[in-house]
């Protein structure tokens, strides 16, 4: 949709908007001053968008019935969006208070948020090694960290490292790492904890190669 179409469009809804009362696709034109065909299409648009509702009213006198439009309460989901500042304030929250109080807060959130988006293994099924580790790698592929695991696991030797080749939170990770790689080692000793796996994260490496951080995993009896 082209900027004009944009501005058109937001132009119908704020007139539907500012009506007392419902109105049909000609008295929104007339109001525009704009042809029928033009508003609509916008409204047409609008409707399939959620933003706007249409019935039809019956006429008190003989003739059709007439097909009327009124915005939907709420605001305009069209606008800007800014959750990295959102992000940035909550963490700005963490950074002002003891930095070793701070970490343990993030590490417990992401062991919350890392049981939360995984599921538990079936009953009666044993987990291993190799399950547990293509689990945790299916989670962090999902999240945008482009995980790889390095070295097979194998039964009473499970992998040592995973590699993140991305960072989904790059930024924040930059400005907060104190407080984002401990929330992201977090998120990964949950996810292991909660598919009960014989082995977790022990530490993560910020930055350790030039392009990625390097995640460290032992047995759960070790570590």
């Amino acid at each position: 949709m082209t900027t004009r179409e944009s501005s058109r469009r937001l132009a119908v809804l704020d007139a539907l908007r500012a009506a007392p009362s419902p109105l049909g696709v000609a008295e929104t034109a007339r109001r525009l001053g704009v042809h029928p065909n033009t508003v609509r299409f916008h409204l047409d648009s609008l409707v399939a968008e959620g933003l706007v509702e249409r019935r039809t009213e019956r006429s008190p006198g003989p003739g059709r019935p007439r097909t009327v439009y009124t915005a939907r309460p709420g605001m305009d989901r069209g606008g800007i969006r800014d959750y990295r500042l959102l992000a940035r304030v909550l963490l700005s929250r963490w950074a002002a208070a003891d930095p070793a109080e701070a970490r343990a807060e993030a590490m417990e959130t992401g062991r919350a948020w890392g049981g939360y988006l995984v599921d538990p293994p079936p009953p009666f099924e044993q987990p291993t090694a190799e399950r547990s580790v293509a689990a945790l790698l299916a989670l962090l592929d999902e999240l945008g960290f482009a995980p790889r695991a390095e070295g097979e696991p194998t039964p009473g030797a499970p992998p040592r490292r995973i590699r993140l080749r991305h960072c989904p939170f790059l930024e924040l990770a930059e400005e907060h790492g104190r407080l984002v790689c401990p929330l992201h080692l977090g998120l990964m000793q949950g996810a292991l904890a909660r598919l009960d796996a014989p082995l977790t994260a022990t530490g993560l490496e910020p930055f350790a190669e030039p392009d990625s951080c390097v995640a460290h995993l032992a047995g759960a009896t070790a570590a």
